[in-house]
Order: structure tokens, then C-alpha cells, then sequence
């Protein structure tokens, strides 16, 4: 199944495709939605993980016409698969069974961490507000890794 998603992601429709971004959490899912070209991600929303997560992701899919997903792999600092893997792949299959578009799996090292150093973000804020930009902006960096690493990689 890798070989076929793979060999999608290298087609030349890629530049016309809208891609989703998401940082899966046990209780919070970052949303990210690339732009038309599929060259960036943005932050886009944070939603609570419930399960209605799945309906709510496949109406968004609808919505904003996506093509393909990309979810955020998370590793133990020994490169070993985590729990949360285990759960973002299982989530993964269960969306691309559900939507027929393929979803690829992007390393996300440190991308919460980088989304907390970004600049802008206020030491004032709300915690519940910069907790929510910060989910939603380590998705907007998967994605952005993603597209980069497949658009010149």
C-alpha cells in the first residue's frame, strides 16, 4: 500500500492538490490545510478527539475539496514507534478506508515544540488560546515538511 500512496504523491497532479494536516493526540487533533497549489500548510483548527472526530474530518475533507492527508508519525527518541503512532496509524487507515484518498505518514519530531517557539506567539496569551495555536501550527509544520520534501525532494 506505501508503494501505491508513494507513487501517487509523485504524480504530476500534485501541484493542484489540496492536502490536510493533522497532529493526532489522544485528546486534541491540530488541523492544517495546505493551499490550492498544495505548496503550504496553514493552521487551520484544533478539535477535540472524540468519536465523532472521523465525521467531523471527513466533512471537512468535502468541504474544502482535500485530495490527501498527511499525519504527523511520532517517535520515541529512539526512532521506536510510540503509542500515539500506533494510534495516528490506525486513525490513518480507518480515514483513508472512509474517504478513498490516500494518507502519508510525515515524521514529526519536535514539531510541537517548534510551533510553541514560533514567532508572534505572545507570553501574555490565554493558556486555552496558545494551547489551540500550537496544535494547529504543528500541523500547518507537518504538512509544510511534507510538501517541501515531496515538491523538491
Amino acid at each position: 500500500m506505501f508503494l501505491v500512496w508513494r507513487v501517487y504523491a509523485t504524480c504530476s497532479t500534485l501541484a493542484s492538490m489540496r492536502y490536510l494536516g493533522i497532529d493526532y493526540g489522544t485528546k486534541k487533533i491540530g488541523l492544517a490545510l495546505s493551499d490550492e497549489t498544495g505548496a503550504m500548510g496553514f493552521p487551520f483548527d484544533v478539535i477535540q478527539n472524540t468519536p465523532r472526530t472521523i465525521d467531523m474530518i471527513c466533512t471537512l475533507i468535502t468541504e474544502k475539496n482535500v485530495s490527501a492527508i498527511v499525519i504527523g508519525e511520532s517517535r520515541n527518541f529512539t526512532g521506536a514507534e510510540n503509542q500515539i503512532a500506533k494510534d495516528a496509524r490506525a486513525f490513518s487507515l480507518l480515514l483513508t478506508t472512509r474517504t478513498g484518498i490516500p494518507v502519508f505518514l510525515e515524521p514529526e519530531t519536535f514539531t510541537t515544540a517548534a510551533a510553541r517557539r514560533a514567532p508572534g506567539k505572545e507570553a501574555k496569551s490565554r493558556a486555552v488560546k496558545r494551547h489551540i495555536i500550537v496544535d494547529a501550527a504543528a500541523a500547518a509544520l507537518i504538512l509544510t515538511s511534507y510538501l517541501s520534501r515531496v515538491h523538491h525532494g
